[in-house]
């Protein structure tokens, strides 16, 4: 293998056995990092960028590879998967009230960083201001990935993960808008210039995305596929569909994905857990393969110099830049100072910033390898630094909150035939509908609860069957109703038999309702 990059050989059947088995090997390799990542707190995007180092060429797979240009391309491919993936797993209701501050935070909040870095990168490195530019705009993206994979285990207020959420899915728009600028050859345009280049191509991007993402919603509500497996298939294609309109309509392709995928997440499709976990795998692969590239590239014994630039630049940017924009950025909305604090800690680098590092490199831009260099070292130093320390200082902060009732897992299928729907409902560890009678569901008329599954052993219940935490329950609703009935489970998940009495959603026990299983 060490003949990677200079042979030029015809791809052979054995070849392709070879590259296979490569390939298997690494996956589970890095599918088993996802274990010691998870044990330690470390980001899993370092134990795959390990992988990528062990097997270049100061490692002991010595694979030459310095191709820059493909690198980004599948780093762009990956990076909409991510997208996709962030969308259809982003909750409306989570991220709706947190959206003002995080729009500020992924818009104002880059401008300031990108300033306050590109000056430290100028004036203690040395870097002239293209470059310095290019850096501060690189490593000014957060990524979702490396923020939430330490703070899994840390239930934080809805505000804080809402605008952590979103901030991560809007700020890559307008950072490789920011990066494609500064690497275009000539003179770096007036900046009243280039914010109505950013503002024209994200409104571009938000309506090309909204727009793709509701017409495919709508059509996968309404048409009735002839297989449960070409639903997944269906959704991922509508996102990457919003991608590439958005970008051929000189737009921001990465926020049409995001956008285009989180209105199909909360769509409420047919087949959704089915749904959810294909676009998981699809995400972890992507992660996986272009972690793995990306520390191919690299070239450890050329990075002596880059270092303590790194470290510096690093340090403002963590110490200074970060918490200067999320300051600025988050003044109009009077969020309490703890909360800040950990917004302002959490923004780790990730994915992002090494892929878009390659962009000055294809551009033929000036001491573009040191770039590189520099952010890939960042990226990998602080992220040991900031990603162990995160869940200590959210209990630091007293910001975890007691985690609520558990939300019902509920997956529908289309019965086209029959105009309805069969909707399965698992009843999981934590949710109110524990110890609830099938008769107090108090479900709309048109509704059933016609099976119930229970250790292995399925029966019809009757209308005083008591559910169970881990029931898995079979309901058959017509199409009028089917919306209303899975308000009303939900609803009774959180609040219990005492629902409607709460004021929770759901419908409402009236003239029109009746008792499921009657």
């Amino acid at each position: 293998m060490p003949g990677l990059a200079r042979r030029e050989q015809p791809l052979t059947v054995h070849h392709l056995n070879q590259l296979l088995l490569v390939c298997s090997l690494v996956l589970l390799v890095a599918v088993a990092a996802v274990r010691i990542s998870s044990r330690s707190g470390l980001p899993s995007l370092l134990v795959y960028l390990g992988i990528g180092v062990a097997m270049g060429q100061d490692g002991v797979g010595d694979v030459h590879f310095n191709n820059a240009e493909l690198t980004q391309v599948i780093g762009y491919a990956a990076l909409v998967v991510i997208l996709a993936e962030g969308g259809l797993g982003t909750k409306w209701k989570e991220i709706k009230p947190a959206l003002p501050a995080a729009t500020s935070l992924a818009l104002v909040g880059i401008a300031v960083s990108v300033g306050v870095t590109a000056t430290a990168a100028h004036y203690l490195i040395g870097l002239e201001w293209r470059q310095a530019l290019i850096i501060g705009a690189v490593v000014s993206s957060t990524d979702a990935a490396a923020v939430f994979s330490v703070l899994r285990k840390v239930p934080l207020p809805a505000r804080v993960t809402g605008i952590l959420e979103a901030e991560s899915g809007f700020n890559d728009a307008p950072v490789v808008i920011l990066v494609v600028a500064f690497c275009t050859a000539g003179p770096v345009e007036h900046w009243y210039v280039l914010l109505g280049e950013i503002t024209l191509e994200l409104a571009i991007g938000a309506a090309i995305g909204l727009a793709v993402g509701w017409l495919g919603s709508w059509g996968l509500r309404h048409v009735a596929l002839p297989a449960s497996g070409l639903y997944p298939i269906a959704v991922m294609a509508i996102a990457v569909t919003a991608y590439a309109a958005g970008a051929l309509a000189h737009g921001s392709g990465f926020l049409a994905v995001y956008l285009a995928a989180m209105m199909l997440g909360n769509a409420k499709l047919p087949h959704w857990p089915a749904t959810r976990g294909f676009a998981e795998g699809l995400g972890w692969i992507a992660q996986i393969g272009m972690f793995v590239l990306l520390g191919l590239l690299v070239t450890p014994h050329d990075m002596g110099d880059d270092i303590v630039p790194a470290l510096v630049i690093g340090l403002v940017l963590t110490m200074v830049a970060r918490p200067l924009s999320v300051v600025v950025s988050l003044l109009p909305f009077r969020i309490p100072w703890q909360e800040q604090t950990l917004l302002s800690w959490a923004g780790l680098r990730g994915a992002v910033p090494i892929i878009l590092a390659t962009i000055p490199m294809v551009s033929g831009i000036a001491e573009s390898r040191r770039i590189f260099n520099i952010v890939f070292v960042l990226v990998v130093a602080y992220t040991l630094i900031q990603g162990p320390t995160l869940p200590w200082l959210a209990r630091k902060l007293r910001l975890g909150e007691a985690e609520g009732a558990a939300d019902l897992g509920i997956e529908s299928a289309p019965l086209e035939r029959l105009r309805g729907h069969l909707l399965s409902v698992a009843i999981p560890k934590g949710s109110r509908m524990h110890g609830v009678e099938v008769a107090e569901l108090r479900m709309p008329s048109g509704a059933a609860v016609t099976l119930v599954v229970r250790d292995g052993t399925s029966f019809v219940p009757l209308p005083t069957t008591v559910l169970r935490r881990g029931d898995e329950l079979l309901v058959v609703a017509t199409d009028p109703v089917r919306d209303a009935a899975e308000r009303r489970l939900r609803a009774v998940g959180q609040g219990g038999k005492l629902a409607g009495w709460l004021g929770l959603a759901g419908n409402h026990t009236g003239p029109h309702s009746r008792h499921s299983g009657q």
